[in-house]
């Protein structure tokens, strides 16, 4: 079958297949052969390994639960798999949902329940991708989980709340695998240094090269020792013993990037990049923008600095950079890296050109300081909630003019608290689609505040001009 390994306990049936998930060659990828032989060598997830928690009671077969295992890349769970792998009275069966069908789940329950019958060791079904599978294929897997014919292990980089069928999800525990720290990682990598499954000492790792490394794994810790693997290779092929920085990044041809995410140039950056927007660089805010991707930043973080930055310094001065800046968050959230740089950098590019202005923040700025200072009198009594009972009686809504009634959509009408009426929080600027909003607003405030108005200038006058000023 596609996609298919298996493996027998010890001291049962036929010795696991060459390939298989227990069997690892000497020229294997370093990634591959570091992986942690037993529960102790596992590094990260401290949530998950408590004394009696799920995880740990999986890979020991103390309990027959079937566990769905989501997280990022690197972070551990094929790792798990293989531990789970190990136990030793357990037959072992891999899937990979890139390759397998309704077929072969069905073969592999079929086995399962003949050895189930004859009294044969438990099968323990591990799903890699299991997002990848369709619903019928994961519809397919719910009777013989639900009887523990066999025992669902399954590993998804994607929420499994959003990813996998209910009915599969209330059959499982859902186990959540955190990125690994860049402290894990630096162990990690010190460990495949000279452990004898690894580089056996024969080259060392400069702490430059080492912090390089760590930054650019991310908390990926695959992506870590196949960096690793490749300026080690680079090295030896020099000559060297040791790896440098220089070697490290003409190895996997990356520029080590002047970036903490935890110290001051964390700030430094971000500040620059909010800067660069505001200061309408296009190509500085990319640059920042790129070097925070690079080094590893957190794209939810950046998505969240340009919805802040959309309201704070463009405004109303281009409407549609918020719905843009909001549309790339929920990117990030849908899609995720790497495809979410597209959308992040489509989002700095619009912010940067964008016309800007500030009369946003200044004016909720202003309006809270009002507010702050005491100066809230009582609401209006033809604003206030007329639709319950005894309203009527309190002189709720009396007088209240509806707007719509009025031929222009505006009505002369006292809305502010008393004392506040001629405060005027929003000063539009001249920018942008804003200049529209800026000839507009003075006719709005006449109408309703009861000053000469013309009959021939409506508070109408400027809706054309506005939609015509955002497409300028």
């Amino acid at each position: 079958m596609d996609g298919l390994f298996e493996m027998q306990p010890p001291g049962g049936g036929d010795p696991a297949p060459p390939g298989g998930f227990d069997d690892v060659a000497a020229d294997a990828p370093l990634a591959v052969r570091m992986r942690p032989r037993t529960l102790d060598e596992l590094v990260g997830q401290q949530h998950l390994l408590a004394p009696g928690a799920p995880l740990r009671q999986l890979v020991s077969g103390d309990a027959p639960m079937s566990v769905i295992l989501f997280g990022p890349p690197g972070c551990g769970k094929t790792t798990v798999a293989h531990l789970v792998a190990r136990a030793t009275d357990r037959k072992f069966v891999a899937l990979s949902a890139l390759n397998a069908g309704v077929k072969d789940v069905r073969s592999v329950i079929d086995v399962a329940r003949r050895e189930r019958r004859r009294g044969g060791p438990p099968t323990v079904l591990f799903i890699d991708e299991v997002h990848r599978f369709s619903k019928t294929q994961q519809d397919s897997l719910l009777a013989a989980v639900e009887d523990r014919t066999v025992t669902l292990l399954a590993a998804t980089t994607e929420n499994p709340f959003f990813s996998v069928i209910t009915p599969l999800m209330s059959r499982c525990v859902p186990l959540k695998l955190h990125p690994l720290t860049e402290d894990d990682v630096r162990e990690l990598l010190r460990r495949a240094v000279t452990d004898p499954r690894g580089l056996d000492g024969k080259v060392t790792l400069a702490p430059d090269a080492e912090a390089h490394l760590v930054r650019l794994a991310g908390g990926d810790v695959r992506k870590a020792l196949t960096a690793l693997e490749a300026a080690a290779a680079a090295t030896t092929a020099q000559g060297a013993e040791v790896i440098d920085l220089a070697t490290a990044e003409q190895a996997i041809d990356v520029a080590a990037l002047r970036y903490d995410r935890d110290g001051d140039e964390h700030y430094d950056v971000v500040s620059a990049f909010i800067k660069s927007i505001r200061g309408s660089d296009v190509d500085a805010a990319l640059h920042y923008l790129a070097r925070m991707l690079e080094a590893g930043e957190d794209a939810r973080f950046i998505a969240r600095r340009l919805i802040v930055h959309a309201s704070e310094d463009v405004g109303m001065a281009d409407p549609t950079a918020l719905q843009t800046a909001t549309a790339a968050a929920h990117a990030v959230q849908f899609v995720g890296l790497p495809e979410a740089q597209i959308v992040l950098a489509q989002a700095v590019i619009h912010l940067s050109v964008a016309p800007k202005s500030n009369a946003v923040v200044a004016a909720i700025g202003a309006a809270m300081a009002d507010v702050r200072a005491g100066h809230g009198g009582a609401v209006p009594a033809h604003l206030r909630d007329s639709h319950y009972s005894g309203a009527s009686k309190l002189g709720h809504g009396k007088g209240y003019k509806y707007p719509h009634d009025d031929s222009r959509g505006v009505v002369q009408q006292r809305y502010a608290p008393e004392g506040l009426d001629d405060r005027e929080y929003y000063r539009p600027t001249g920018h942008g689609a804003e200049r529209a909003v800026a000839e507009r607003l003075p006719k709005l405030r006449r109408i309703v505040r009861g000053t000469t108005v013309s009959a021939a200038d409506p508070a109408t006058d400027g809706a054309t001009s506005m939609v015509e000023e955002r497409h300028r």
